[in-house]
């Protein structure tokens, strides 16, 4: 009996003393603080979800993005219809966007004046042997699209020949684009499609404006006082300006690049077929440029208006990084138990690992209140502050935990300048790996790991 309780007491004290012990419990400590990691990135993510559906209802009082498209000429011709685009298509665009506000959350809107203006080809006869005799020259329509017609600030007149034409709503079976607006111009007369045309239009939208290449040469210019314009679709602007003040952007496009020919024919039942995704006798190209659904780069380009700052994706990028500051806090710790001698009970790394993950739910916390980057000095203070004070009660010493608070200082810094970097952050954050691994080593080396404690 005095041998088995001696072996059971030699089990009990390797447990206590065991180095090799404690390292394998602090290891399965950190993993078992991965639930409450990926349940604070879930609250995050529930946050972000929240902001996404604020921003949808505000977009769908006010408007949502809009995606300016058209003008294209229609010609019934027999069982089918003639499509011509412009020639020449100039949109000049100034935009006031402004943030609103709903509780914590915001969204940008915006109001858009714009001036479009241009020139139909000439219908191409010999090449697809057209009989102009046959087309029905008094049910033209002239149809351009907007993605949300609510956006509407003013009632159209398009110009065409410098004659007037009211625009009205076009509820046919055919369906060019999801929202058209039409004019019904009987050319009966001049039977000709080179006309010139313009219109003015105001607009209210959402996040986005966007335009789509239709002209045989499109230009457009955009001007507004937002300092972080993002640079959407499938073309760059060939020369833009950014400053505090507002940005100012120039697109330039031939019909080199443009996904669809200058005109076509097509059934209008195919076209109705075509807008609602399958692929009949038009090339795809037509599909993906005339369908605003599709969100495809393939034709559109304009400008998107982001917020400066987007506290949630910054919140969890460093969420992500949770997992890496307790490990590494952990084996700091550790160490500092071993160099000082002193020991710190189990339970006591699990209140410090607590407060590590609290962390994170106080600067999503603060970061709806003030933004993240105060709401990051705000939360990594705190935490330092608690954690230190923490170490000075348990190891009855200031120095240590001077030290430790220093250590946890680093570590928060480090995350910080990663989620600021984009094109560095990865060169940064191995070579800072890279660096506390070396740390970590020579401090090892100054202990000595035949004895235990």
């Amino acid at each position: 009996m005095e041998n088995q309780s001696a072996k059971n007491d030699g089990i009990i004290n390797w447990i206590n003393e065991s180095v090799f012990f404690r390292l394998c419990v602090i290891g399965v400590l950190t993993l078992i603080l991965l639930i409450p990691s990926f349940l604070v990135q879930d609250l995050i993510q529930e946050r972000q979800n929240r902001q996404e559906e604020v921003i949808k209802e505000i977009s769908d009082k006010w408007s949502g993005s809009q995606l300016v498209q058209g003008p294209v000429m229609v010609l019934p011709y027999k069982k089918q219809n003639i499509y011509i685009l412009p020639d020449a298509l100039n949109i000049s665009s100034q935009v006031n966007p402004e943030v609103l506000h709903r509780g914590i959350f915001d969204a940008v809107v915006y109001s858009a004046s714009m001036q479009v203006s241009g020139k139909f080809s000439l219908l191409e006869l010999k090449k697809s042997g057209i009989d102009p005799d046959q087309i029905q020259w008094d049910k033209v329509k002239v149809v351009i699209g907007l993605s949300d017609l609510k956006g509407l600030k003013n009632n159209p007149i398009i110009k065409l020949a410098d004659q007037p034409y009211q625009v009205e709503p076009d509820f046919t079976s055919l369906k060019l684009f999801n929202h058209n607006l039409v004019i019904l111009p009987n050319l009966s007369k001049g039977r000709n499609t080179a006309l010139p045309f313009s219109f003015d239009l105001d607009l209210k939208g959402s996040t986005a404006l966007n335009f789509l290449h239709l002209g045989k040469s499109t230009l457009v210019k955009v001007e507004g006082k937002w300092s972080n314009p993002s640079f959407t679709g499938r073309y760059l602007p060939e020369d833009r300006q950014i400053s505090k003040a507002g940005f100012s952007a120039n697109w330039k496009l031939p019909f080199y690049n443009r996904p669809f020919p200058q005109q076509w024919m097509a059934e209008q039942t195919i076209i109705n077929t075509v807008i609602g995704g399958a692929e009949k006798d038009l090339p795809p190209s037509i599909e993906t440029a005339v369908n605003p659904d599709k969100q495809t780069n393939d034709a559109y380009f304009g400008v998107n208006f982001k917020l400066p700052v987007d506290q949630y994706q910054k919140t969890m990028r460093s969420a992500k990084y949770s997992i890496l500051v307790v490990l590494l806090t952990f084996l700091s710790l550790f160490f500092t138990e071993l160099l000082y001698k002193r020991k710190v009970h189990l339970l006591q790394y699990v209140l410090i690992g607590a407060a590590m993950v609290i962390y994170y739910t106080l600067l999503l916390a603060f970061s709806e209140q003030v933004g993240f980057n105060m709401a990051y000095v705000i939360a990594s203070i705190a935490t330092v502050a608690l954690v230190s004070s923490f170490i000075t009660v348990l190891l009855k010493d200031k120095k240590p935990a001077l030290i430790f608070g220093g250590i946890l200082s680093i570590f928060y810094t480090f995350i910080y300048v990663i989620i600021q970097l984009q094109d560095l952050a990865l060169l940064f954050g191995s070579v800072g790996l890279f660096v506390t691994v070396a740390v970590l080593m020579y401090l090892s080396t100054r202990i000595d790991w035949s004895k235990e404690r």
